[in-house]
């Protein structure tokens, strides 16, 4: 099944980063260029890097100077990923591209792309609760808490990936049909976020 195997790339990759926990190092996709495998790993990889880069700037003694830089480091990370969704909708557009919806054909809330989004930070979350169960510096009260968060995420996941399976199915079949919009960010636009256009007067 589809979720299957992006579940599955989203956990090497989440095991391929934490070799070497390091925000600066850099992505290898280890599969073919433009291959659904490939959008699925970088999509994670984006998630993964900003991941720990929300957790760099929570530091409460963090130089305010590197917080600014780290703060516009996940601006450009957030179009990133934005535009990584956009690109796994864009294959599975052009996949689906030849089956005719049906007559009382329905649209879905969102995209398949933007349901894997969410798969793919839920991926991060049971990761790292199970590294807090996992913990030996807290007490058993912290990590009994943290096994029954964990045994919720692991149930969404259930219940996404068999969403994400039952909307991929009503594509093929004509039942629902696609229709993307392109995310119109307008704070990273210098014409459309006013601070960045009066400046220039």
């Amino acid at each position: 099944m589809f979720t299957d195997k992006a579940n599955q790339i989203f956990g090497q990759v989440i095991t391929d980063y934490h070799r070497h926990d390091n925000v600066d190092h850099p992505i290898a996709n280890p599969f073919p260029a433009g291959s659904l495998e490939y959008l699925l790993y970088a999509k994670n990889w984006i998630d993964t890097v900003q991941w720990h880069l929300e957790d760099i700037i929570r530091d409460p003694e963090i130089d305010p100077v590197e917080a600014l830089k780290i703060k516009r480091r996940i601006d450009a990370s957030n179009q990133e990923r934005t535009d990584m969704v956009e690109y796994i909708d864009s294959y599975l557009l052009d996949k689906y591209k030849d089956v005719t919806p049906l007559p009382d054909a329905r649209i879905n809330t969102e995209t398949p792309a933007w349901a894997i989004d969410r798969l793919s930070i839920l991926a991060l979350k049971i990761y790292h609760m199970g590294q807090e169960v996992l913990r030996t510096d807290t007490d058993e009260a912290h990590r009994a808490a943290c096994r029954k968060k964990l045994d919720v995420l692991l149930v969404q996941r259930t219940d996404l990936s068999t969403a994400i399976e039952e909307l991929i199915a009503d594509i093929e079949a004509g039942r629902k049909y696609m229709k993307t919009y392109k995310q119109m960010k307008m704070y990273n636009d210098p014409s459309l976020n006013p601070v960045l256009y009066s400046a220039k007067k």
